[in-house]
């Protein structure tokens, strides 16, 4: 079902899509992390990752846990966007041999699908609400708030230290 199928009728439909969306995004991301974490070489920054390994693990349960509460199968649907960012992120990784650059690349490509998730729980959130569904919505809030917290860890190693390091 592509994003602007005729199969999306109504305000429920986009909303149903949109989270088989976001779980296909976490089950890419919760496969992507490992590789993420073999690579960093700055101890922050790998249990940084690790530690959000483990909070996706928790926000697919999270996800499961709205189909459920909406009535509706727990599937995915294909997200070419979070494939994009991740393939982007698996190929900078590839490319760069100073390993203080490669974390910063690691982050840089972190926030990329920290603000991807952000944006996709924000409007899961928002039309949960137009849907009746404040039950919903506090479900997904939970994820969008540690993704939010996650965007911001990065954005301070960055700065204090990863940043700096690669500019040596």
């Amino acid at each position: 079902m592509g994003f602007f199928s005729k199969d999306i009728k109504t305000l429920d439909d986009l909303f149903v899509h949109t989270l088989r969306d976001i779980y296909y995004a976490e089950k890419q991301i919760e496969k992507a992390l490992p590789k993420m974490i073999d690579k960093a070489t700055n101890p922050n920054l790998k249990a940084g990752f690790e530690k959000h390994l483990k909070e996706t693990e928790g926000h697919i349960a999270r996800v499961e846990e709205v189909f459920e509460l909406h009535g509706v199968k727990a599937k995915q649907v294909n997200c070419p966007a979070i494939d994009g960012i991740l393939e982007e992120a698996d190929e900078l990784a590839g490319d760069i041999a100073d390993k203080k650059v490669l974390d910063a690349g690691l982050i840089a490509a972190a926030q990329a699908v920290e603000h991807y998730e952000i944006t996709r729980y924000g409007t899961l959130i928002a039309w949960a609400k137009e849907l009746g569904r404040s039950d919903c919505a506090a479900v997904l809030a939970k994820n969008l708030k540690e993704e939010e917290a996650t965007d911001k860890k990065l954005t301070q190693m960055a700065e204090s230290s990863v940043n700096l390091q690669a500019a040596e």
